[in-house]
């Protein structure tokens, strides 16, 4: 069993930045996993943001609505994924869940496609 644990959200003004982290339980390496994002607004399904792949040497994948502003990175030595955030929209406001599976190949999209979750970060992004 993995645990994921996300930090970082907040409150913050359009426009501006934040970063996430998604820390994993000390006994399993992140390089091992692809690490992905997805978000839930109010109203909405939950959605795919981000995914970084440690078993294919670093592959990423971004949804089309943060591509140039989200950056998805991976620090093995503290075992974190981190979410840079830039040029933030209110419509970028939602709960934002760290997800991983084991010895996934590919940067998937789909939620189905992971195994562990994280009990998710609220991020709001004032108007």
């Amino acid at each position: 069993q993995v645990q994921l644990v996300e930090a970082g959200g907040g409150l913050v003004q359009a426009g501006g930045s934040q970063r996430l982290a998604c820390t994993a339980s000390s006994r399993h390496t992140l390089y091992r996993f692809t690490v992905g994002w997805f978000r839930k607004a109010p109203g909405k399904e939950r959605e795919f943001v981000s995914a970084i792949s440690g078993t294919t040497g670093g592959s990423t994948r971004y949804a089309d609505s943060v591509k140039g502003r989200f950056t998805i990175s991976m620090d093995n030595a503290k075992n974190t994924v981190y979410l840079q955030m830039d040029h933030l929209k209110p419509e970028d406001t939602a709960i934002y869940y760290c997800t991983a599976r084991a010895g996934l190949l590919t940067v998937s999209r789909r939620q189905e496609d992971y195994d562990y979750w994280g009990q998710g970060t609220q991020v709001t992004v004032s108007s």
